[in-house]
């Protein structure tokens, strides 16, 4: 045993000890066994995350790591080999090309993992723009992937150009000042795609949502890169930059989850107070019963006394918020309230107005006023005759607030 010991120690190939030889092929030999075994690992792990979370965001970085770690640990393992191997500098220098080698290779499996998770993330988003009504960010998400990669890619070849001892600097200047000249001549571009994001992310509203802004109303038809397609009710298109649009107050009347109603119902002042109490408590029946009112709340009061009527405020809520839904609605419960008030013997009153009319005396004749001149006295009198119109109903005047 001990000459076998001795015999390893002595023996050398290409000027390196038998016994490296062996410490290398071992490392070898356990980096493969240990491959196998983290691939394991990755799977086992991947299924108790599927099973454990709701999001794929997890497994997606665990696919992306699988094959670039089995690689990175090949890498490692190679080089830890050629280290225990440690071969003379004079006849092999290669020792420190090889470390740069490893450098570079590992440079290299890192961004193939970074490719790797930008795929399986595109590939997650795609999946979920696929399940909303707008196209922006069908066409956003591969954008964004590219955009990255392209990126990527850029970062890794100027990294392995300064491992390898080029200077980068000038290229760096040079790239930042295309860069600058660029961005200030694509800078209203850039800032809708920028505002196009901001809409994505927020999503104030969708394609399909009627929406409200200070400067123009309608139903967005769609969001793209550069502007949003607004058509307005008269049918006209406003195109509107993304960049303007994610700085303006939107108002999007279709998030509301139902539709508001707040009228006034005016009738005549010859009304007894017991008559409006009724009526006052038979339209809050109405609201109770209607399906189609929302019943967490609503308001009946007889609130004014106004000019030519009194006064009975209504305020409520419809289920739907859809148009035509909403008309038939209100339609439904006015209808109501019409037959309330009229088996009660309320009037529905408007606006009247009494004029008094002046009537002046006929002229005189040539003759007569000969005649009369003598026996008239000053300060004769002149006749007034007032007409006062009677006040009109009508059966229907509500009147909306």
């Amino acid at each position: 045993m001990d000459t076998l010991w001795q015999h390893i120690q002595t023996w050398h190939w290409l000027g390196i000890p038998l016994a490296r030889w062996l410490a290398a092929l071992l490392i070898l030999f356990v980096a493969v066994i240990a491959r196998r075994w983290l691939l394991r690992i990755f799977h086992v792990l991947a299924q108790e995350l599927a099973d454990k979370t709701e999001t794929r965001l997890d497994n997606l970085l665990l696919e992306a790591a699988e094959k670039p770690a089995g690689w990175l640990l090949y890498t490692l393992v190679i080089l830890a080999a050629v280290h225990a191997l440690n071969p003379p500098r004079a006849r092999f220098p290669i020792l420190d090309i090889f470390d740069q080698g490893v450098r570079i290779a590992t440079l290299v499996i890192g961004v193939w993992f970074l490719w790797r998770l930008i795929d399986g993330l595109s590939a997650h988003f795609t999946a979920r723009a696929a399940r909303t009504d707008t196209p922006l960010d069908d066409q956003m998400v591969p954008f964004i992937s590219k955009t990255l990669k392209i990126f990527l890619v850029i970062t890794a070849v100027l990294v392995v150009a300064q491992n390898l001892g080029y200077s980068i600097s000038g290229l760096l200047a040079s790239l930042g000042i295309g860069g600058i000249a660029v961005a200030m001549a694509a800078k209203d571009t850039i800032a809708n795609v920028f505002g196009s994001i901001m809409i994505l992310v927020d999503r104030p509203f969708t394609v399909g949502d009627w929406i409200k802004t200070g400067e123009f109303e309608g139903v967005v038809e769609e969001i793209g890169f550069r502007s949003t397609r607004i058509r307005t009710f008269e049918k006209t298109l406003v195109n509107v930059p993304n960049s303007t649009m994610a700085n303006m107050v939107v108002d999007n009347i279709d998030a509301r989850p139902k539709r508001r109603v707040k009228m006034r119902i005016g009738v005549t002042y010859d009304a007894t107070p017991e008559q409006m109490e009724q009526a006052v408590a038979g339209i809050e029946r109405i609201l109770k019963q209607h399906i189609g009112v929302d019943q967490d709340f609503f308001l009946v009061k007889f609130d004014e006394f106004e000019d030519s009527s009194l006064s009975i405020f209504r305020y409520y809520f419809t289920k739907t918020t859809h148009w035509a839904e909403y008309l038939q609605v209100r339609q439904e419960v006015n209808m109501q309230i019409m037959r309330l008030l009229d088996e009660l013997g309320l009037e529905f009153a408007f606006p009247t107005r009494t004029v008094h009319l002046r009537q002046e005396p006929a002229a005189p004749s040539a003759s007569q006023s000969t005649s009369q001149s003598a026996s008239r006295k000053p300060g004769g009198n002149t006749s007034r005759k007032t007409a006062k119109t009677p006040r009109a109903r009508a059966p229907g005047g509500g009147k909306e607030s």
